[in-house]
Parts: structure tokens; sequence; C-alpha cells
């Protein structure tokens, strides 16, 4: 987007501030030897904003104010609501602007979904399953949807509905993927598993 700005990483791998960017994980940073480590900067954009109220956010974004009171701190987000109800205003002094998703939608940015809903009989014990600091419990989830029949169901139907498109299937944990994945391909369809960060996967 801008070929006249020189960029780094800091990563588990490589672990640069040449850049005038410089490209970094707040897992990464969040550590103490690295957090002594950054320098002086003038500005901070967090992406996936709504994290910026955690414990391992705040201590980047503490961390860079103690170095500069003066930088700017700018945040990016599709779910600017937190699960815990927790407020962004510690961190975020105003909202500059806000798009919906009729918008990007009417701009031509986003095409306007369509969606089918399928009973595969589980919707009962899902309204049970507990709920963790930041989401659902995955392992309880994986109880009660990693089931022959429940896979079966979403094959047959995504055969009738999309069987010609390229298709992501999300699942509670990789154990649930890996299962929903072979059972994709003992129908005859081509499937992979490919884990996020966070170990949630998707087919």
């Amino acid at each position: 987007m801008n070929p006249g700005v020189s960029t780094s990483v800091f990563d588990a791998k490589d672990k640069s501030w040449s850049g005038r960017a410089t490209f970094a994980m707040v897992q990464t940073l969040s550590r103490d030897n690295h957090l002594a480590a950054i320098p002086i900067l003038d500005l901070l954009v967090i992406d996936e904003a709504h994290h910026a109220a955690s414990a391992s956010y705040r201590r980047v974004i503490d961390r860079l104010l103690d170095k500069n009171p003066r930088a700017q701190i700018f945040g990016v987000t599709a779910t600017p609501a937190r699960s815990d109800g927790k407020g962004l205003r510690e961190v975020f002094s105003n909202v500059a602007d806000q798009i919906t998703l009729g918008e990007l939608i009417a701009s031509g940015h986003l095409v306007p979904p369509r969606t089918f809903v399928i009973d595969v009989g589980a919707q009962e014990q899902l309204t049970k399953v507990r709920r963790t600091a930041t989401d659902f419990d995955m392992t309880e989830v994986e109880a009660i949807l990693n089931k022959t029949p429940i896979t079966d169901a979403v094959i047959r139907h995504w055969r009738e509905k999309a069987g010609d498109r390229k298709t992501i299937v999300f699942c509670s944990t990789v154990a649930h993927a890996e299962c929903v994945r072979q059972a994709f391909q003992d129908a005859g369809v081509a499937a992979s598993v490919n884990r996020s960060p966070t170990e949630r996967a998707t087919t």
C-alpha cells in the first residue's frame, strides 16, 4: 500500500525494530524482556482492537505511553463489543468512524449474505454450554456436536446447498475438525484442516 515505508517484524523468529513500521503479535511483545526492548514510538495501531482492554494488550500500551506519553493509539475491529461487557474507554478516547454490514453491502464491498439453518437436534444442549472468560467451553461443544449423525447431516445439507463451492467448516476443537475432515473425505470430498493460533480449527 505504501512502497516508500520501510518495514520490520518483531516475532518469535525475527526481532527487529529497524523499519518505520514494525509488525508484531501482542503475545510476543507483552513478555517482560520484549517490553523492555520497545523503542520510543509515535503510533500504535491495534487490529482486533476489542482485545485492547485485556492484560496483555494493556502491558504493551502502558509501556508505549511510559516511553512517549504523546503517542497516538489507533484501533480497528469488526467486533467492537466485548463478551465480558468491559469498556474500551480506558484505551480509546473516541470512536472516529463506524461502518455497518448494510453500508458495506450497499457500497459493493460485501455481497448480500444468504443464510440457511439446519436443525441437527442439538440446540437445547448447546444452550446449556458453560461460558469461559472469552468464549464458550469448546470441549463441551465438541462432546455435543462431534457425532456421526450430526456430521452426516452437515455433509448432506452442504451437498444440497453448496456442493459446488469451496467451503469453510468451523469446528469446536482440532479433534472435531479432524473428524469432520475425515467424514468429508470418506464422502469423496477433498478436505484439509487448518489450525488457528488458539487451536480452534476449520475444515
